[in-house]
């Protein structure tokens, strides 16, 4: 990011316009919806310009020097003349100015944004001046958004601030606002039941909370999916926005934490190979005891929290102790790895079973039957069996499956280290021995396909 997105408090201050054309309207017509001062620095004016100077809104200096851009907290130079403006922007910096001048980045301290103005909801939308149509399209886009009203609901819950602060204990006024700005409030409002939305606000103070809450805490179990961060639902970017502290696993995704409320406590609770610093009672005792706060808490997961994500445990550990969990699915990583490749992982006529299993087992426990598992016109997508390999493919040449059966791997599917793989299972070992975790295995068994199991040859020596 080579621009720092600020908003700056302009009531009372200067802004020098440097330009008498319509350039420099445009930039007042910008800085019309602020509060500050106008100086407009040019000897002639277009007709709108004159009309501010008339009115008493902008000042004129007829004279370009470097005492015009004295004190100004911003100035725009849009003369339109290219050596007019680079001498105006060297007298700007002379002043010590933060300057914009129009239609030339390499003379530019700020890039003016493009706007969506729900006043005092304001939304600045930049591309560093690379991209000025794009930056137009998505301003565009939020425009269609955000009901024409929206700043009016603002300004209500500005006045009742105070209000809500004396009134709702501090553990209640997030979950209040949140009702206000994602619940019935805003409906209303948005329907043009100001007076109606003003009530139900006000009511709900009197009762020092949103509807429906108790003031207890909440747990999700939220999948953040496989990597790529826009593959979660809205459902689980709605409860990171939510939450007031986040356990997190190794596989997250950082830019999944981007998504998260800002001021939301982040705790890593992962799980490293060999390192097992967080045990699942741990976890499962830390959850609770945040709950018991009554802290939104968000159980981050990569995945899908239901598959393989040892979810059951906090779900019965939150039973327990009497706290609401939910859970929030997530894109599994089959899923992901399947797109990845281009291909479905059941088809009509030719896979009639998908198997989703793990390759690995708690210590003391048995590993899985991966042959078991195996039958004619199924998919079997394996997790975390990247180190079961060569076991996994003895024990399925052992139960008769044909070397040439079709094997495909994804590992980190969906984010820029993705890998991918194909091979026979003949070939297993020595094609996928360089495959790191996450991955998923596909073993693909043909609808026509017999597993003959292997038997002992038995040799007869007559004497």
């Amino acid at each position: 990011m080579k621009t720092f997105p600020m908003f700056l408090q302009m009531a009372g201050r200067c802004v020098v316009i440097a330009g008498g054309g319509e350039q420099a309207a445009q930039k007042a017509r910008l800085m019309l919806k602020t509060e500050a001062r106008l100086r407009l620095v040019a000897y002639d004016l277009e007709p709108e310009l004159a009309g501010l100077v008339a009115s008493g809104r902008a000042e004129q200096v007829r004279e370009a020097t470097v005492e015009a851009f004295a004190g100004a907290a911003l100035v725009f130079i849009a003369t339109g003349d290219a050596a007019r403006d680079t001498a105006l922007h060297a007298m700007a910096k002379a002043a010590g100015c933060l300057v914009n001048v129009v239609d030339r980045p390499d003379l530019c301290d700020a890039v003016t944004p493009s706007i969506v103005d729900r006043d005092p909801v304001v939304v600045a939308i930049g591309t560093e001046g690379n991209a000025p149509v794009l930056g137009r399209q998505i301003k565009t886009q939020i425009e269609q958004l955000l009901e024409p009203n929206l700043g009016g609901l603002a300004a209500l819950a500005g006045r009742m601030r105070s209000t809500v602060a004396g009134a709702v204990p501090q553990a209640q006024r997030r979950a209040l606002w949140d009702w206000v700005f994602a619940g019935p409030v805003r409906a209303a409002h948005a329907r043009g039941g100001e007076r109606e939305a003003a009530r139900m606000l006000k009511d709900a103070i009197a009762r020092g909370q949103a509807p429906g809450e108790t003031g207890q805490g909440h747990i999700a179990l939220v999948g953040a999916g496989p990597g790529a961060r826009d593959l979660l639902t809205l459902r689980a970017v709605q409860r990171l926005q939510q939450a007031d502290v986040i356990f997190y696993d190794r596989l997250v995704d950082p830019a999944v934490m981007e998504l998260a409320r800002r001021d939301a406590q982040r705790i890593y609770v992962g799980k490293t190979l060999g390192a097992h610093e967080w045990p699942q009672e741990r976890i499962d005792a830390v959850i609770i005891a945040a709950a018991r706060q009554g802290q939104r808490v968000v159980r981050l997961k990569s995945g899908d929290p239901s598959l393989f994500g040892r979810a059951e445990e906090e779900l019965r550990a939150a039973h327990a102790a009497g706290i609401p969990v939910e859970i929030i699915p997530g894109v599994t990583a089959a899923s992901a790895a399947a797109a990845s490749l281009g291909r479905a992982m059941t088809e009509r006529g030719a896979t009639d079973h998908l198997i989703l299993a793990t390759a690995t087992a708690r210590d003391g426990v048995a590993a899985p039957d991966i042959a078991a598992m195996a039958r004619p016109g199924a998919t079997l997508a394996l997790y975390m069996a990247v180190r079961q390999l060569p076991r996994i493919r003895a024990d399925l040449l052992a139960a008769g499956w044909p070397e040439t059966t079709e094997v495909e791997a994804v590992a980190s599917a969906s984010s820029a280290q993705e890998v991918q793989c194909r091979c026979i299972l003949g070939d297993m070992d020595r094609a996928l021995a360089g495959l790191a975790n996450p991955a998923i295995i596909f073993v693909r068994f043909a609808k026509d396909a017999v597993a003959v199991p292997q038997t002992p040859h038995l040799q007869v020596v007559s004497a």
